[in-house]
């Protein structure tokens, strides 16, 4: 394992290095003064074999819970898959307080805070990436990394410091990285790939099953 570097931190609640993301989330809050409505932070094992990277908080799950897919129709497919294949104490994630644990299983964002129309712009992308690098690199030297969507895929690259044509995204990629970790990714778990069968249960099942594999 190789440790991020002490000027690096992890997360930070308190970040406001995006001004836009920042004040969208001063006026959330004043909105939904109950929802957590700040960057939301990794959930999950301090050592996890499987690191998740989705894009960005969601308006009413984990900006609303603090916790990463909680609470809105984007974990639904995450959650019971991940139970289904041992990573989680339940197949459902509803509040902080619901008792879910992830087995050696660890839930990130590449954009920790809510982004308007969950679109984040390429400057906070890149503003919020030390974060993600640093939580890559606390990684064990045998972790995989899931990456839901494009997005998240290339922000793992990038953290990573590789090129993007040297692993080019696709749905149920599996690419052996130089640090010796491998990147698995997938189409996102959002609602609209769901609902629009962009990305099946069957689809997703299969990714872990790739994970597992560890060909």
């Amino acid at each position: 394992m190789t440790m991020p570097p002490d000027d690096i931190p992890v997360f930070d609640l308190d970040c406001r290095a995006c001004p836009r993301l920042a004040a969208f989330l001063d006026a959330v809050h004043v909105k939904h003064p109950t929802y957590h409505a700040r960057p939301v932070p990794a959930f999950g094992a301090s050592q996890p074999k499987l690191l998740i990277v989705g894009l960005a908080p969601g308006m009413h799950g984990a900006n609303r819970s603090g916790r990463p897919f909680t609470g809105d129709t984007a974990g639904i497919l995450l959650y019971q898959t991940l139970h289904q294949f041992g990573y989680a104490s339940a197949a459902e994630s509803v509040s902080l307080d619901d008792g879910l644990q992830l087995i050696d299983c660890r839930i990130t964002n590449a954009v920790k805070c809510l982004p308007p129309s969950n679109k984040p712009e390429p400057g906070e992308i890149h503003a919020c990436n030390r974060f993600l690098a640093a939580e890559l690199a606390a990684l064990p030297a045998d972790a995989c990394i899931l990456a839901l969507g494009q997005i998240a895929h290339q922000a793992v690259l990038r953290a990573l410091d590789l090129k993007r044509k040297d692993y080019p995204f696709t749905h149920a990629s599996a690419y052996h990285l130089p640090n010796g970790r491998r990147l698995v990714s997938s189409y996102h778990c959002s609602r609209y790939n769901t609902q629009t069968r962009r990305l099946t249960p069957e689809m997703f099942a299969a990714v872990f099953n790739l994970i597992q594999a560890k060909d």
